[in-house]
């Protein structure tokens, strides 16, 4: 895949790149071919997916020109087109980690909350921005800085509009992971490949007890546990894992299978 996205594959991990030099701005190139470079993600099926960009920054956020002239309709339209997105990055089957080196604004900032995991470089920083413009984040931000962060910090960081380092994002449960700027991007790889050489299933299985939890709480996860696990013995990882461990000790375990 060529122009503003590059979807490649490194074994196991899929890594789908940002390269809409110089701000990798979401303009409607940039979201059409995201838009097809997830439906390529989801046919491949992967055991993993890395975000990760080119450029002195992550993005500059959705490019301006496109609300320029839009009604109410049309933006409605537009935002559940982005939402739709959104839904579809969160329910791929196996872990999701998105990567930010440095300046990471709005509708990427928003793509990079709805991936299971955000690692980021020590000055690599975040915004929602959009009150600049009168608007408030329309691809999900808000609530799900909210999920991970608390109603009140997400307010916060969407009404004043700032620029929030990694280590304080950290600190709020927004960033999984901060690495040193030096090494980044092989350090931010290697975090994404060992979850893709993990056991598949039982990811996608504790992706589907975390959402369960946080949409009906602990009780509603409890509910579904005993087919989400128990299906996992009829997977070849689990198969192969176990047999592996008692063979040859924990460490050892090989998944080759799904």
């Amino acid at each position: 895949m060529s122009g503003p996205l590059r979807l490649d594959h490194d074994g196991p991990l899929a890594v789908l790149t940002l390269d809409a030099p110089p701000l990798n701005l979401f303009d409607r190139a940039l979201i059409d071919a995201l838009l097809a470079a997830i439906g390529d993600v989801e046919a491949a099926s992967p055991r993993g997916l890395l975000i990760r960009a080119e450029g002195r920054a992550v993005s500059g956020g959705v490019d301006v020109a496109l609300f320029d002239g839009l009604g109410p309709e049309d933006a409605g339209r537009l935002w559940s087109e982005l939402l739709a997105m959104i839904h579809r990055v969160e329910a791929l089957a196996f872990p999701t980690v998105f990567a930010a080196h440095a300046l990471c604004l709005t509708a990427a900032f928003e793509l990079a909350l709805a991936c299971d995991l955000l690692v980021a470089a020590e000055s690599a920083r975040f915004g929602l921005v959009e009150t600049v413009v009168g608007l408030t984040p329309a691809m999900g931000g808000t609530q799900r800085l909210a999920e991970r962060a608390g109603p009140a910090r997400a307010r916060e960081l969407v009404m004043t509009g700032g620029l929030y380092d990694a280590p304080a994002l950290e600190r709020w449960g927004v960033v999984n992971r901060v690495f040193a700027d030096d090494g980044f991007e092989a350090d931010a790889r290697g975090y994404a490949m060992a979850l893709a050489q993990g056991p598949t299933l039982a990811h996608a299985a504790t992706k589907a007890i975390v959402r369960a939890q946080v949409e009906g709480g602990t009780r509603a996860a409890d509910a579904i546990v005993p087919a989400t696990a128990g299906g996992l013995f009829a997977t070849d990882d689990l198969e192969n894992a176990v047999r592996s461990f008692l063979e040859r000790g924990p460490g050892h375990a090989t998944y080759v299978g799904r």
